[in-house]
């Protein structure tokens, strides 16, 4: 079954870290990635750009709005995904307890539905 781990991160938290720090962070985050593409988990993952250049798009009663960054305010910002195929939803939060960036934020695990278009 796919899942989608939802990263989520404090951008002044991300921010803070020294460059080194940040380097070691993704060189983890690759060799995670890796490890689970070794074990035939893993599908996509992907860092996000900052929340400045996000952009939100919505219709209403046919009219068309655009508004800079996310949706919500919240303290946490979608900061990237991965993309994962395993047997279930045990298998999906052990690996989403392990992704490096959980230990600065948080991660939403979410079963994908197949066959559908959003």
């Amino acid at each position: 079954m796919k899942y989608l781990c939802l990263v989520y991160l404090e951008e002044q938290t991300l921010n803070a870290l020294s460059r080194n720090e940040r380097v070691a962070l993704s060189d983890e985050s690759m060799a995670y990635c890796g490890e689970l593409q070794k074990n035939g988990q893993f599908i996509a993952a992907s860092p996000l750009h900052p929340i400045e250049t996000a952009t939100t798009v919505r219709v209403r009663d046919g009219k068309v709005s655009t508004t800079d960054g996310p949706f919500a305010e919240t303290k946490e910002q979608l900061g990237g995904y991965f993309l994962i195929d395993v047997g279930d939803l045990n298998d999906a939060l052990r690996i989403a307890s392990k992704i490096p960036a959980a230990r600065l934020g948080s991660i939403e695990v979410r079963p994908i539905k197949e066959g559908g278009c959003a």
